[in-house]
């Protein structure tokens, strides 16, 4: 009984009601998360993407067909088309200058203009130390842009590598609104920025929609934005409303709150599956493969986590096979290393972890480790192997998961506490500032041939010296590592680029920085009459096309 009471509580979160619901012309989209910061920049949180795909457009993203192509651009630079040409960067290597055109028409939704403004301010806030943009480095990496006129301009970057003609993480801010935000103290800008002070404000976005109201924790309307430049949305109006319990997210779509439910942020794949099986007739439910990894952040700092040995015991105690077996179905394969197997740099020849108790216990004595009286490892310093596991609380499958891992990890003599934050703050704080102690359980959605640089090179480790940036939240530091990052964005050569990242792949699955659990098939779950929607299997958003979608006639 008091399962249900929460349950009914949970549909109407922050007390929004959706009126709306029956206007065929107001699409309601029920996602587990609601974001950290609206600011496009700062912090890397996938229910940020998703809503901000409605109301700008990147310079260039990967398409439905994993393809670099332009978006807010006119024409992706190549050698070919000579919008792209190598040239000496200040150290005397080999760097490419880029000339890209935003598209004439483009305006901010108070009717600035898109311009090249925009684009060396937002050049100027990824630069500096202190902003907190989760990928600094590719700003950094930028060491001179030349403005050609109001809307061309020419980058010029030190590196040419082989995803040399894609700004894919160049989001552009709107100079006329932010600039004085920044300019008044940019070692706290992330925290005044209009995009969470006045994140209604239609200066500052551009897609087909703006956002028009929210409620933190609860949902957020957006409105077609009357200055944009393309295809006329058929939806007048969207409402993304966050519900971060995923039973409560079903009980809203079967109830018509909300109209579907996310792929990326929504029900977990034994859930859609059992929903499918009941609803099918209402529902089209799709189960789309893709880049997203499942995984365990790991403190290295952490004394208990630094020996290698210790991370590998604990990937061997636990049975990843029977686990995905049993809980979705065998849909979702266990992953070895961070690269997907429809990935085509994918090297299955890597060190695996298969279920091994022996060797687990093996490792763990080998590192020091002897069990207690009742049954817990303790190291020869009377250190207890006691870690706590963090993840996004209300997600059903993730706290599965937990409960599933610190069985198995209880058998090898491994001590686990539970505790959870709300994904605003597991993202916006704990991880993003590297509070967690020892384990950090989320999924990071990536690009084909994405390197991980942001996650794993010793210089993206976030700090309150360099704002928070970097995504390496494990605070893993290896030269090799690093070596090997650097020399895949730079290779041209694609055979030469697949050994490298075969070594990379290796010596990842060796170091374990990270525990590997599985990669994710995402269920979309639409109303029959919704069409137009085409999930991408990679970061891009389905959203990023919202545009195409529409009701059935």
């Amino acid at each position: 009984m008091v399962q249900w009471l929460i349950l009914v509580f949970l549909l109407l979160p922050g007390g929004y009601r959706a009126e709306a619901a029956a206007d065929p012309r107001t699409l309601t989209i029920g996602i587990t998360q609601y974001p950290a910061t609206l600011h496009p920049n700062i912090d890397s949180m996938a229910a940020k993407s998703y809503v901000l795909a409605m109301t700008r457009r990147p310079l260039t993203e990967y398409d439905t067909e994993w393809q670099p192509r332009c978006f807010l651009c006119t024409e992706l630079p190549t050698f070919e088309n000579g919008l792209a040409k190598e040239v000496r960067n200040p150290e005397g290597g080999r760097g490419v200058a880029l000339t890209y055109t935003i598209r004439p028409e483009a305006t901010w939704g108070d009717g600035t203009p898109v311009s090249t403004e925009d684009v060396l301010f937002t050049w100027e806030v990824g630069r500096h130390p202190q902003s907190g943009v989760a990928n600094a480095e590719m700003y950094r990496r930028i060491y001179k842009i030349e403005v050609i006129d109001e809307k061309t301009f020419t980058v010029f970057d030190e590196k040419l590598t082989f995803q040399y003609n894609t700004l894919n993480d160049f989001r552009l801010l709107p100079a006329h609104l932010e600039r004085p935000v920044f300019e008044a103290d940019p070692a706290t800008y992330r925290n005044r920025t209009l995009y969470d002070t006045d994140p209604t404000n239609p200066g500052l976005y551009f897609g087909p929609y703006r956002i028009t109201e929210l409620v933190s924790g609860s949902h957020i309307v957006l409105e077609r934005n009357p200055t944009w430049y393309g295809r006329e949305p058929w939806f007048d109006r969207i409402v993304v409303r966050a519900i971060e319990n995923t039973a409560a997210l079903e009980a809203n779509l079967l109830s018509g709150e909300i109209d579907m439910i996310d792929g990326g942020l929504g029900m977990s794949l034994d859930q859609a599956l059992a929903f499918e099986r009941r609803n099918g007739d209402r529902f089209t439910v799709r189960y789309q493969p893709g880049l997203v990894y499942e995984h365990i952040d790991l403190m290295l700092d952490n004394p208990l986590l630094a020996d290698r040995r210790v991370r590998q015991a604990l990937l061997y105690a636990i049975d990843r096979q029977t686990l995905v077996e049993q809980l979705f179905a065998g849909r979702q394969p266990v992953a070895d290393t961070n690269v997907h197997p429809l990935d085509w740099v994918h090297d299955p020849d890597v060190p695996r972890y298969r279920y091994d108790p022996e060797r687990a216990a093996e490792l763990f004595a080998a590192a020091g480790f002897r069990r207690d009286a009742d049954g817990i490892l303790v190291d020869a310093q009377g250190r207890r192997l006691s870690l706590e596991l963090m993840t996004t609380a209300g997600n059903r499958t993730r706290e599965l998961v937990e409960q599933v891992l610190q069985g198995m990890w209880r058998k090898a003599g491994v001590e686990i506490t539970i505790r959870n934050e709300p994904a605003r703050v597991f993202f916006g704080e704990t991880v993003a500032k590297r509070k967690f102690t020892a384990m950090a359980m989320f999924a990071w959605i990536s690009s084909p041939e994405n390197p991980p640089r942001s996650t794993l090179h010793s210089e993206e480790i976030p700090s309150a010296e360099n704002g928070w940036s970097g995504q390496n939240y494990t605070g893993y530091r290896n030269p090799e590592m690093d070596a090997l990052i650097d020399a895949i964005e730079v290779e041209l050569d694609r055979e030469r680029r697949r050994e490298l990242w075969s070594e990379l792949q290796r010596l990842y699955a060796t170091d374990l920085p990270v525990l590997p659990l599985y990669f994710r098939a995402n269920p979309h779950i639409w109303p029959k009459w919704l069409e137009g929607v085409t999930p991408t299997g990679h970061q891009a958003p389905t959203t990023l096309w919202i545009e195409n979608w529409r009701r059935r006639q």
